[in-house]
Parts: structure tokens; C-alpha cells; sequence
């Protein structure tokens, strides 16, 4: 078994593992929860979501009404205990509050084996998204220190180190030693493998991922760039590298399997109507998240 192999599915194939997903849910537009559970439960896995706040769209469309959980949550995972619930991976996205982070650290405290994904869902192209406080992004820095793996963009991971998200992380335009740079220094305050996504270079059809870790040498893997941007990109992202490493493949067959994945999910969203506004498809690709297995 490769020592990259962060999830053993070899041992029991006819298990089936069960994930706690701690993201929102959005009632209209693809991401968080609406991304996770279908992925994921493609990939031969029992997702049993822990909703973080409650969204009637995603937040690019005007409008919009969200019902923050934070209140609920306590007694929602505590009420597993004492029905035996067992979690092999807690993997957590956009986050409601900061108060929020002592609920998913209760979680690592109660399921100290499971597997951590850290997705900092905050921020992009140099802003913050709207609901985000500066007490919730600094909550969100310091949870992304306890992850096993950990996935932000380039704002996000600017965020995290406290350095400046103006007009140099707005672009993606940076090179391999910058993006080892950065790795290092989220590796530094504690990540064990970080995964850097999104980075596009000025005059490249190219979109690159880069990941390094306690195991894992510094890699790139890039696919064709699309010319067009989507609502929960980073979401299927996120879930797809996490199905497949809950199928038993290695780290960075993960990233590549992931970054494939949402390449041809944003090709099935092109043929969609009001594809841009709607956010990403993916649902007629599913089975590819199924042959993981």
C-alpha cells in the first residue's frame, strides 16, 4: 500500500464508511451539501450531514434568505453519541459562524481516528464572501491547523497565514516556487498535506492544483482551463478528491481524479441552461465517482 493512502478500503471493501459533512445547505444553486452527499454517496460512502446554516440560493443571486444553525448543533451531534454513531471522515466546508469551529473540534474530540478534510470555503478572486466576519476567518485559520488535509485557494490560504489578499492574491498568476512557499507555510502551522487550488498563469490554457505533505513530495497537476467561471467549482472539487480518497487512492491520485472531475462537470454545466448564474452540474457523471470503486 502506498504510504500516501490516507483511507484503507482495501482491508474491507464491503464496508461502508461514514463521513460527517459540516457545510451549509442550499436550497437553490449547486455547492456544500448539495455537492457532498450525492458525490460522496457515489463513491460508496454513507454521508450523514451536519448543516452549518441554512440557504434559500447561494449568495450570487440577490435575495437571499440564510437561517444560521449554530444554536442547534451541540445537541444535533451529541444526540449520535448515544446512538453508537461511528464517523471515519469529518470533512468541513463553509461554516456559519465561528462559534461553529468548537462544534467540529468537539467532533475530532469525539471520532479522534476520523479522517480530516478542511475546505476554508471564505473566499476568492481577493474577497470575502459576505457572511464571513473577521472572527469567523480567523476561527476558520485556526481549524485548518488540525487538518489532515487542507484545501484552500489562494485567498483563503492568504487568510490563513495573515498575509494581504489585495490586487497580488486577486490574480492566480503565480509560480511553482510561490505556490511551494505557500504549502510550506500551511504546512507549518500544522496542516499534515495541503492541496492548493486554482492557480491559472497569464496566457496558459492551463489550470494547476499543487500538493505536497508529511508523505507526499511537491506536485503539480493541471487540466485544460475553462474560460468561465462557476458557483461550487471548489465544492465538487473538495468532495471528488475526498471520494476518491475514501476509495483507496493515493493523495495524488486524489488531486488528479479531482481536478478531472470538475473539468467535465463544468463541460456538462456549459450545456445547461442559465449555467452561469445556476452554479456547477455533474449529476450525468456521477458513475465516473462510482468506478472509483
Amino acid at each position: 500500500m502506498s504510504s500516501t493512502v490516507l483511507y484503507d478500503r482495501s482491508a474491507n471493501p464491503d464496508y461502508i464508511p461514514r463521513i460527517a459533512a459540516v457545510h451549509d445547505l442550499c436550497g437553490y444553486g449547486k455547492c456544500s451539501l448539495g455537492v457532498a452527499i450525492p458525490v460522496l454517496s457515489a463513491a460508496g460512502c454513507d454521508v450523514c450531514p451536519v448543516p452549518t446554516g441554512l440557504f434559500s440560493s447561494h449568495t450570487a443571486f440577490p435575495g437571499w434568505y440564510m437561517h444560521d444553525t449554530t444554536d442547534i448543533m451541540a445537541d444535533y451531534t451529541n444526540a449520535w453519541k448515544g446512538i453508537g454513531v461511528e464517523i471515519d471522515a469529518i470533512y468541513s466546508g463553509f461554516l456559519g459562524a465561528a462559534e461553529q469551529v468548537t462544534r467540529i473540534r468537539d467532533l475530532y474530540e469525539t471520532y479522534p481516528k476520523a479522517l480530516k478534510l478542511v475546505d476554508p470555503v471564505m473566499a476568492d478572486h481577493g474577497k470575502v464572501y459576505p457572511t464571513y466576519t473577521p472572527e469567523l476567518c480567523q476561527a476558520m485559520a485556526d481549524l485548518a491547523a488540525d487538518a489532515d488535509i487542507l484545501t484552500p485557494n489562494l485567498t483563503e490560504a492568504a487568510i490563513i497565514l495573515g498575509e494581504p489578499i489585495g490586487d497580488d492574491w486577486a490574480g492566480t498568476d503565480i509560480s511553482d516556487e510561490e505556490a511551494k512557499r505557500i504549502i510550506n507555510a500551511l504546512l507549518a502551522k500544522g496542516a499534515k498535506n495541503v492541496v492548493l487550488k486554482g492557480i491559472q498563469r497569464e496566457g496558459e490554457n492551463v489550470i494547476r492544483n499543487f500538493v505536497a505533505g508529511e508523505l507526499v513530495p511537491f506536485t503539480e497537476v493541471s487540466n485544460e482551463y475553462l474560460p468561465y467561471m462557476l458557483h461550487g467549482t471548489g465544492d465538487v472539487y473538495a468532495s471528488s478528491l475526498l471520494a476518491a480518497i475514501m476509495a483507496g487512492k493515493t493523495l495524488e491520485e486524489a488531486v488528479a481524479f479531482a481536478g478531472t472531475f470538475t473539468h467535465d462537470a463544468m463541460l456538462v454545466s456549459a450545456k445547461q441552461p442559465d449555467f452561469e448564474a445556476r452554479g456547477v452540474s455533474f449529476e450525468s457523471i456521477l458513475g465516473d465517482i462510482t468506478k472509483l470503486l
